[in-house]
């Protein structure tokens, strides 16, 4: 009895002293982290959330900021031919430039596995996105530069088509009012009395300059008193300009040169019977022509203007050739987070498929594309957040009288706010948009980012 009182008024165990000392640290442990992110949240505060904040409310006012319009500036956008026009090519982006990265990225790397110098490779590939946005695109205006003699893509097409088509060697060449050639509809040149076998032809045109003329081109007044055979007709084409002055209209004089490579053609009822090429000094002859008379013609190709390539940067191609420039700074970082994932495949399944008879395009088309699925989502979906954000190769590229036919959203904003609209309220409603438009992509690589780390 005496020891059940002792032991029942013995007093309580005190708590052990670790438990407070605990909890003291573990919230000295968070005082110490929030002060070291606080920082970090106040730039995050500053740079991000309160603009985004500020320009949300500032949708909702005019261009002076002081009304309150509401929804107007949403409406507007969509009123607005311009921004419709910068939803549709930032459509365009998304669809096509995204789509193109990943599946070039993915041709690379399975390719460059099979490359000697793989690392030199991916080193050069992935060199552009080293290059600034602002130097790529001013290297890739340079290049897209319609004179063939500045822009070396379309001096690239000049000279394949030159190769499989003569230019022209007098395209600024034409005749007087009075020397009896008439133009035709489609350029070309005939006579207007008809020429007979036995006689010649004598053809001046103008609008040559002496210095443009051929190396070989030789005086015209030999060939042009020269007698045609009773069964030909001759003549000189020539050019009827005499280097300071002097000199008969109509007339070759002494100094004045034929114009060599000239085409002419016989034409008899309407119907090209001969032709032929001048000589050297400009001289032509038909043989074997029946009797009757001819109209002599110099046809419309032999004045064609010289082939000056494609407008890369008309209204037509603009933003396919701005999307071209952004393929060239991105299908390296596309080939490397491929290849990455590329190299953590199985090689097991890959040697098994081999050994069962499988090809190699077979094995690319049903394992290696489906193993790398959600590599190929998370590059295609980290390209779409950054295509909607394109805005320096769009402006730097795209030349001032095409700038609407290219504007995407971020340009479009960036015009419609400090470019010469001054309406904050809807350049705000457009940056708006864009975020509504962005964060969709980012949830999704921020969500399939946790399960691939679970």
């Amino acid at each position: 009895m005496t020891a059940t009182l002792v032991k029942e008024a013995s007093p309580p165990t005190p708590a052990h002293p670790d438990g407070a000392r605990g909890r003291r640290l573990r919230r000295r442990g968070r005082i110490i982290a929030a002060l070291f992110v606080l920082p970090a949240l106040l730039l995050l505060g500053a740079l991000v959330v309160y603009p985004v904040l500020f320009s949300v409310g500032r949708s909702f006012f005019d261009a002076t900021g002081n009304e309150f319009v509401g929804g107007e500036n949403y409406a507007e956008m969509f009123r607005d031919p311009a921004t419709l026009t910068a939803i549709r090519n930032t459509a365009i982006w998304v669809v096509v430039a995204p789509t193109l990265l990943t599946g070039l990225g993915l041709i690379l790397a399975v390719l460059v596995e099979k490359v000697r110098w793989a690392t030199a490779f991916k080193l050069l590939l992935f060199m552009p996105m080293a290059v600034s946005f602002l130097a790529a695109g001013i290297i890739f205006r340079l290049a897209y530069d319609e004179d063939p003699d500045k822009g070396v893509l379309n001096a690239a097409v000049v000279s394949v088509h030159d190769a499989f088509k003569d230019a022209s060697s007098y395209p600024t060449a034409r005749a007087r009012d009075d020397e009896g050639l008439t133009k035709e509809a489609d350029g070309s040149y005939v006579t207007g009395a008809d020429v007979s076998p036995g006689g010649t032809a004598v053809l001046g045109l103008v609008g040559v300059a002496p210095k443009d003329l051929p190396g070989d081109a030789g005086p015209a007044r030999t060939a042009a008193s020269r007698e045609a055979g009773p069964d030909e007709i001759g003549g000189v084409v020539y050019l009827d300009f005499t280097p300071g002055g002097g000199g008969k209209p109509g007339v070759v004089d002494r100094s004045e040169s034929g114009l060599p490579g000239m085409k002419v053609e016989a034409v008899r009822d309407g119907r090209t019977v001969a032709s032929t090429t001048t000589a050297a000094d400009g001289s032509f002859r038909f043989t074997g022509l029946d009797g009757g008379s001819y109209a002599m013609k110099l046809p419309s190709s032999n004045f064609a203007a010289p082939y000056d390539g494609i407008s890369w940067l008309g209204p037509a191609l603009v933003t396919p050739a701005i999307i071209g420039a952004y393929l060239w700074i991105w299908t390296g970082f596309a080939m490397v987070l491929i290849g990455a994932g590329l190299a953590t495949l199985p090689r097991d399944a890959l040697e098994a498929a081999r050994m069962d008879g499988a090809n190699e395009w077979q094995i690319f088309r049903r394992i290696t594309v489906p193993l790398l699925a959600p590599v190929l989502t998370v590059v295609f979906v980290t390209l779409v957040i950054n295509v909607m954000k394109v805005f320096d190769l769009v402006y730097i590229i795209a030349p001032g009288p095409v700038q609407e036919d290219a504007t995407v959203l971020a340009t479009q904003m960036w015009l419609v706010s400090f470019g010469g609209g001054n309406n904050q309220g809807l350049g705000s409603a457009l940056g708006v948009l864009l975020l509504l438009l962005v964060i969709p992509a980012m949830v999704f690589n921020v969500r399939r980012f946790r399960r691939s780390q679970r």
